[in-house]
């Protein structure tokens, strides 16, 4: 098939993904290539939160692995949240470094954010948290609202919670966010080096970080408006909230290196371990974001590296910060542009 097509409404309602298995080749090199699925799903009206949608892709795509497909497949409704939580999660990586030399440019294609992420860096390991932490969170949530014919409401919590609340309602069912993800988005990774490691712990500091960030609402029951007694409930955090956590961690890094670089069988078993690069650190926690090569400056562009470049980037004149014109033109000199309509300076690196 050489384009998308709409299957006539009769067809049962399920949801079908038709791909062509990738290649050995490809399949050794996958990491993040179920991420081009958000430019199919931002340029078209396909995906819709209709459950009678039949949706097929071609084959040439080939951006989802054998066990994501069947994932799909299994849980009718579910491609619509994760296409949602990964366009969610690009959005909010573009706002948390709005203001920083790397400001988390995406380009159209299977290779959703470029070649950085075949580097080892703390943008890479931003990148892989917060598309996990996206795809956990947009599947707890739609959950919860019975987009997915697979889960409801995590009804779990039920009975006396305290002295004057009990458990109700509807939470949000992370568990099974959580469990999707990882078996979704951590599929995708294939191999057994620092780069293996460095993803999949990074996946899960995403998908940890949705988790610690939920919070316990209420509703208050009672005569004339009295809060009697109380009925409670567990609500994810805003995906808002999450990128401003996994931000501060980006910030705060961990480099990592193998553990154990023993050549007997029990040591080699030890060898899927990170450790932090100085040992006087302490080894990273299943929160910390991780990573082993430095960042390049971001500062020109270059092909080779993936990277645009500041010029042409709007700056702040008056700001020491990292989107001050100073760090974010790199020392090159800005030039300032008056509207005089609507009394504005803008501010532009050269």
């Amino acid at each position: 098939m050489g384009r998308w097509a709409l299957l006539p409404s009769w067809v049962s309602a399920t949801l079908l993904l038709v791909l062509a298995a990738l290649p050995a080749a490809l399949a050794a090199n996958s990491s993040g290539r179920w991420w081009g699925i958000v430019n199919i799903a931002s340029s078209t009206n396909l995906l819709t939160d209709s459950k009678s949608l039949q949706l097929v892709l071609e084959p040439s795509l080939q951006l989802l692995s054998r066990k994501q497909r069947r994932l799909i497949r299994q849980n009718p409704g579910i491609l619509h949240s994760v296409s949602g939580g990964l366009q969610s999660a690009v959005r909010e990586c573009k706002w948390q470094f709005r203001n920083r030399r790397w400001n988390c440019p995406t380009a159209p294609g299977p290779h959703l954010f470029g070649k950085i992420v075949n580097r080892g860096c703390r943008e890479t390991a931003f990148i892989f948290a917060i598309t996990s932490a996206g795809v956990t969170h947009s599947v707890a949530r739609s959950c919860s609202e019975g987009s997915i014919e697979s889960c409801t409401c995590d009804y779990r919590r039920r009975g006396p919670g305290g002295p004057d609340w009990h458990w109700g309602g509807c939470s949000d069912n992370i568990d099974f966010g959580r469990l999707f993800g990882r078996e979704f988005v951590d599929s995708g990774e294939k191999g057994r080096d620092l780069r293996f490691l460095m993803n999949l712990h990074n996946n899960e500091a995403g998908r940890t970080t949705v988790f610690s960030e939920m919070r316990q609402e209420c509703k208050c029951h009672g005569m004339s408006g009295s809060c009697t007694v109380r009925t409670c409930w567990m609500r994810l955090p805003t995906l808002r909230a999450v990128g401003d956590v996994l931000r501060d961690r980006f910030d705060g890094a961990s480099r990592v290196l193998y553990g154990n670089r023993g050549s007997n069988r029990a040591s080699r078993a030890e060898l899927l371990r990170l450790e932090p690069e100085d040992p006087a650190h302490k080894p990273p926690s299943p929160h910390d974001l991780v990573y082993f090569e430095k960042s390049p400056n971001f500062c020109t562009y270059s092909g080779r590296l993936g990277t645009a470049g500041t010029a042409g980037r709007a700056c702040n004149s008056s700001s020491p910060a990292l989107d001050g014109c100073e760090l974010l033109c790199c020392g090159r000199g800005h030039r300032t542009r008056t509207q005089r309509v609507t009394d504005c300076r803008n501010l532009y690196c050269l």
